[in-house]
């Protein structure tokens, strides 16, 4: 239901918060950067897809900086560093105009690949850059969009995913194609293709009727193992099966049709496995699950991690094993797992979110050393690398940024499960006083609230200086507790999932200076139904903010571009038991809502169509409810224009201090 971007969570919600800066996909095109500011006001560093190089000598990674209200979004440029010290040793940026998607180093560590895509041209290129060299290759140019340029074990070939002639950027989180013509006629297909890396003939490989979503080479070079669907690309990767395409013919062979949703599958340096995560996932790049293998030749996945008390969301073949990243409960944990007898002992990181290449961290060829960009709630992000037991610090651009808020880890128990959470308040409170609290429930619902910069001038900044604590629930459905719980709440929204945040709620309150009679509700997607079913089925919230969430799932079902994702975690269709699905429906519950309550969408959102929002607008109307939609001109899913990122916060904070205060 909600697409979540490397590291947890919730796009637009991250950005809106916490101040997050990565993205899913190519955003549009920045403008040309603006001046440098005054010596005096630091400017935020953000570190995206972080790639150490094989011999582990050196990192690239996709850097911006921010200084105060930039009217748009920075321009990232690719920078080069030594992994040692983290010492720039290059800056590559041959498009001003352009959007970096993630670099890719050659196996003998000499050279970067990556691909810029121009929003106004729609035009992606391929690059090859030559360490040392000041300007890079251009390989390739094609009309569409492409990403995830990655090189052929011996270095001769670059492979990427390409979608030629694309309507739309690739991604159900993207603002939709016009729904005109002859509706599904013409679907994108991103497409495995390779080109000479010294620049040649782009070559199509994977069937024209087939999105492909994820891919890696074998490691003889010829062929890959890829997760992919015929059809929309946007609506059937619920359904994506595990598949090698034969790099000289593009002939694909499905290897497994677990019925299970699968991220990261690479073959084993011998040839004959193939390793993914599989389990319960909301949409793609929502990683979270339990590692299985099975022969390259196809077969039955074997599950090795299965009761494991944490959710994998990295995992990649070194040497005869497997390196794994787990969330266990509010940690992040590296797990060595041995590809026949499963994991090993797990080396606690932290409670902080991290990203590189190879999940959440990246990894040398050897697996001995390993890099990243971390962060967590009061710690804005920096590069850490070194050996994968001993990663240490070697940035310090952000080391001037203070803490904004508190953190506090709220455990509790509900029924039968075991729940965790994230409040961040004030960071001075006056004895005695009780303090308003927001309650923000994540997107997915297979996903996690984890630490994020809270930066100045984000919402939760805003808020907290306000004086507001604002709690951060991870209620059953979530990653971070083990397969059993993520699935808890299959066929059960607005039941056990929507009982664990109240009873965290109540938690809250014996463990802080909460003023329970002034809370307010807020999510988007997942967690927009949850504050769209949350202000029909309580009078606790006083204020809601209600994002791109879902009202009516009868009429949703028709409504939105991605039904697939509905079976899995309803069981069946809209068609077949209904009932299942009136039965989650706000809407059907309208007559109790009494919360004053402030509605947004973006205009094109394939996710959760605009229309659900206005449904759910006019059933508030309908009972005399205060209430406002906005509905965001040329959206989708995830806000993607700085002046709609800064009006939603400021409408959302005004909603807030009008109801609240």
């Amino acid at each position: 239901m909600m697409k979540i971007t490397d590291l947890t969570g919730y796009v637009l919600l991250a950005s809106l918060l916490l101040g997050a800066t990565a993205q899913a996909a190519p955003a549009p095109a920045p403008a040309p950067a603006p001046a440098p500011p005054p010596a005096t006001e630091l400017a935020l560093r953000d570190y995206r897809a972080v790639a150490l190089s094989a011999d582990g000598q050196r990192i690239a990674a996709i850097e911006s900086s921010k200084a105060g209200e930039q009217p748009q979004r920075p321009h990232a440029v690719i920078v080069v560093r030594d992994a040692a010290n983290g010492a720039i040793a290059q800056h590559i940026d041959p498009c001003a105009v352009c959007s970096y998607d993630k670099p890719s180093w050659s196996p003998d560590g000499r050279q970067l690949a990556f691909i810029a895509y121009d929003a106004k041209a729609g035009q992606a290129t391929l690059y090859r850059a030559v360490i040392g060299q000041p300007q890079p290759q251009a390989v390739l140019s094609l009309k569409g969009v492409a990403s995830t340029a990655r090189w052929s074990p011996d270095g001769r070939q670059l492979a990427l995913l390409a979608t030629v002639g694309a309507r739309k950027l690739a991604g159900a989180v993207e603002a939709g194609a016009r729904q005109v013509g002859e509706v599904g006629r013409d679907d994108d297909a991103q497409r495995i293709a390779v080109v000479p890396a010294g620049g040649g003939e782009l070559r199509l490989l994977s069937p024209d009727d087939t999105y492909v979503y994820e891919y890696s080479w074998t490691p003889d070079g010829r062929g890959f193992v890829a997760t992919s669907a015929q059809g929309n690309g946007d609506s059937n990767w619920w359904v994506a099966k595990l598949s090698h395409i034969d790099a000289a013919t593009g002939a694909l062979r499905v290897i497994a049709a677990p019925a299970m949703q699968l991220n990261l599958p690479s073959v084993s340096p011998d040839g004959k496995t193939v390793a993914f995560i599989g389990g319960l996932m909301s949409d793609f790049g929502s990683i979270g699950g339990d590692i299985y293998t099975l022969p390259l030749a196809g077969g039955t996945p074997r599950n090795l991690t299965p009761d494991y008390r944490g959710t994998f969301n990295g995992v990649v073949w070194r040497g005869a094993g497997l390196l794994a990243t787990a969330l266990i409960d509010s940690q992040l944990a590296l797990v060595p797992v041995d590809a026949q007898t499963g994991p090993s002992q797990a080396v606690m990181l932290g409670e902080l979110s991290s990203s590189g290449s190879d999940g959440r961290l990246s990894f040398s060829a050897d697996g001995q050393r390993a890099a990243a960009a971390q962060e967590d709630f009061t710690h804005a992000s920096h590069l850490v690398a070194g050996p994968v037991r001993q990663l240490k610090q070697i940035t310090r651009d952000n080391d001037g940024f203070a803490p904004q808020l508190t953190v506090q880890n709220v455990g509790w128990s509900n029924e039968q499960y075991k729940a965790q959470g994230w409040l961040l308040g004030p960071l001075k409170v006056a004895a005695g006083k009780r303090y308003p609290m927001i309650v923000n429930v994540h997107g997915g619902p297979g996903a996690a609230a984890s630490p994020r910069y809270v930066g100045a001038g984000t919402l939760i900044h805003e808020l907290t200086q306000k004086g507001y604590f604002v709690f951060l629930p991870n209620p059953r459905g979530s990653f971070g507790q083990g397969q059993a719980f993520t699935r808890a709440n299959m066929a059960d929204f607005g039941g056990g999932d929507w009982r664990d945040i109240l009873a965290g709620i109540d938690a809250v309150e014996k463990a802080a200076p909460v003023d329970g009679q002034r809370l307010g509700l807020i999510g988007h997607s997942y967690g927009g139904f949850m504050t769209m079913w949350g202000v029909t089925h309580s009078d606790r919230f006083k204020a809601a903010v209600a994002g791109a969430g879902v009202s009516n799932w009868i009429s949703y079902y028709g409504q939105n571009g991605i039904n697939q994702w509905m079976i899995p975690f309803f069981g069946a269709s809209a068609y077949d038991d209904p009932a299942v699905y009136r039965k989650a429906s706000p809407i059907e519950s309208i007559k109790a809502a009494k919360t004053p309550t402030l509605i947004y969408v973006g205009e094109r959102d394939v996710e959760t169509p605009a229309a659900q929002s206005l449904e759910f607008w006019n059933g508030l109307r309908a009972m005399g409810v205060p209430s406002s939609l906005f509905i965001y001109d040329g959206e989708g899913h995830s806000f993607r224009k700085p002046e709609h990122q800064r009006d939603l916060q400021q409408r959302t904070l005004g909603w807030f201090e009008r109801y609240l205060k």
